[in-house]
């Protein structure tokens, strides 16, 4: 096995030993049961972290970025202990994603799927329907297993959940979501490390993803989380993730 992995594995184990489960970053509160079991961690060789989503029992929803070219990426699984790490059998990146766009916070496809090498017992999370409004001030419930303290790997592996909202133009290429509580002035709530590909899904909708996390600010826009949370709709990509997963066998 990879070293790389090995050292991934053995800080997955760490990360179960009984770490507060505070927010992503800030506090906040822990998600359903089911929805914990659905969201995941996904890493790859060169020792990056993302969350991902199983929208089927074999298919991992989560951003463009996490998935790079020549990297192998692994499923870690909690649900085992000590964690263990799960082979990925294929992926895709959405072939209009563009990193740089990414990296200037402007909207791009930064929408990826991966398949598992076998399903899981795993009830899957549902993707929203491809023209759902979004408007200023609604309510997103954003699910990632990254850090809850900036720069503290051992705060992360863990799935928590915040309630988010709707702030800017919102549109079919981007969504950007703030604490309410702090409005982007100081830091609050919001996605950080390792909550990249993390799962948006509209409150009122029992747990519909609507987009998934891109990147984040700090507060005030600056580098860091607790700010802003940047979210790629799903709403133009629906069909493509759609058809990928099902060339690929997939019952979704």
């Amino acid at each position: 096995m990879n070293q790389k992995f090995i050292r991934v594995l053995t800080a997955a184990t760490v990360l179960t030993s009984g770490q507060p489960a505070l927010a992503m970053v800030g506090s906040g509160s822990a998600p359903s049961p089911a929805l914990a079991n659905a969201v995941v961690t996904i890493v790859g060789s060169q020792g990056n972290s993302c969350t991902g989503t199983l929208i089927a029992r074999d298919i991992i929803l989560t951003a463009a970025h996490c998935i790079a070219p020549g990297v192998a990426t692994k499923m870690v699984d909690y649900r085992s202990q000590p964690p263990r790490l799960l082979d990925i059998k294929r992926a895709a990146v959405h072939p209009q994603f563009n990193p740089q766009s990414l990296l200037a916070h402007r909207a791009t496809a930064d929408i990826g799927l991966l398949q598992l090498t076998a399903p899981l017992a795993v009830q899957p999370v549902r993707i929203g329907g491809a023209l759902m409004p979004i408007n200023v001030g609604q309510r997103l419930t954003v699910v990632g297993m990254g850090v809850a303290t900036p720069g503290d790997g051992r705060s992360g592996g863990v799935a928590r959940a915040a309630s988010l909202a709707v702030t800017g133009k919102p549109g079919t290429l981007q969504i950007r979501l703030v604490d309410p509580l702090t409005n982007n002035a100081r830091a609050g709530l919001g996605a950080c490390t390792g909550d990249s590909g993390a799962p948006a899904l509209l409150d009122s909708s029992g747990g519909v993803i609507v987009g998934v996390v891109s990147w984040s600010t700090g507060a005030n826009n600056t580098s860091g989380c607790g700010g802003l949370t940047g979210v790629t709709p799903l709403a133009l990509y629906r069909d493509w993730i759609l058809r990928t997963a099902r060339s690929w066998g997939a019952e979704i």
